[in-house]
């Protein structure tokens, strides 16, 4: 029986605990297909988890991640065979079923994706659901009508993992893009990634009116809140904005104004139980349309042991793009 090191957090009288431990193969959860695991990643909600802001973990103990990237150590699903490359994205992996922070993975078959022969599993890894989500979002728009040509389109969060890989699929994509941040020092970093145009995050913070002036076509918003209610103030008539995210807050304070008075589309983007047609598509999209430079100009790499001091900085919002952790 294989060994392997697994971040399991435990709960106990006196609160939650995370610790490194050894563990075996028997000690996995059920599932139909075996992964060794060589790379995670960290992504917001990942850090919430770790930190223990909201219960994002619902079983105990728990392995939490939810994402990885590895090769098939055994299989009895139709689809996966020993040796291939797969990626989990979501599925309640990290909540209710051990997750990614570990070097091995039992899980369903059907929650994997083959990863797509353009990356390696790290670049499967800077990309993680942060940026599959954006991808998902991108599609979102598309489907919508929001072209190139119908005018800006509006990122939140800029600086973030959804944030930068929106901005250089949009503008691969041919979209002038707009995007949001509060660090004002990543402007340099978000024009590289592809944005035409920066605003400060405090245009969108203060209190929304129910209408205002329109300024972009479409948004991939991963803020919600005030953010989100003054997003969809601004967005022009026949818009659409993909909504992904929540970093300052789950309420909504707006009204029905932009929706029957612009016919303006709030489109609800969830990553987690996304069924596997829509992950196919779009990790396919993203292997298409994703810039390998820009992925790497976002992305730094760390050991996996560095996740837990990584989780409060990334909910302070003082982690630029992405984080690809290695176990190995």
């Amino acid at each position: 029986m294989q060994r392997f090191k697994a971040l399991l957090a435990s709960k106990t009288d006196a609160g939650s605990t995370l610790a490194w431990q050894e563990l075996g193969e028997a000690d996995l959860m059920e599932g139909d297909v075996t992964v060794r695991v060589s790379h995670s990643t960290v992504n917001y909600k990942d850090g919430l988890a770790l930190t223990g802001k909201a219960p994002v973990i619902r079983r105990w103990p728990m392995i939490p991640g939810i994402d990885f990237a590895g090769q098939v150590v055994s299989s009895s699903h139709a689809e996966f065979k020993t040796g291939e490359a797969v990626i989990l994205n979501g599925w309640g992996a990290g909540e209710t079923h051990y997750g990614g922070y570990a070097q091995m993975a039992r899980v369903k078959g059907d929650w994997l994706v083959k990863t797509p022969a353009a990356f390696s599993a790290g670049e499967a890894m800077a990309i993680g659901t942060a940026g599959y989500t954006a991808m998902l979002c991108v599609l979102t728009l598309e489907r919508h009508g929001v072209k190139p040509a119908s005018g800006p389109v509006l990122v939140t969060g800029a600086a973030g993992g959804v944030g930068s890989v929106a901005i250089a699929l949009l503008a691969r994509l041919g979209y002038r893009v707009t995007a949001s941040t509060g660090r004002a020092s990543e402007a340099d970093y978000l024009q590289e990634l592809g944005a035409g145009e920066i605003i400060d995050r405090a245009e969108l913070a203060g209190k929304p009116r129910p209408l205002n002036k329109e300024r972009w076509a479409g948004a991939v918003d991963a803020v919600g809140s005030n953010t989100l209610a003054n997003a969809l103030s601004m967005t022009s008539y026949g818009g659409t904005v993909a909504a992904c995210g929540l970093a300052a807050g789950m309420d909504l304070p707006t009204s029905v104004a932009p929706f029957i008075l612009r016919g303006v589309t709030l489109a609800g983007v969830d990553s987690v139980m996304a069924p596997k047609a829509a992950r196919v598509e779009a990790w396919a999209r993203l292997a298409r349309d994703l810039d390998k430079g820009k992925l790497a100009a976002m992305t730094v790499t760390r050991p996996a042991a560095d996740v837990t001091a990584l989780a409060p900085d990334i909910l302070a919002g003082k982690v630029r793009g992405r984080v690809v952790l290695e176990l190995p």
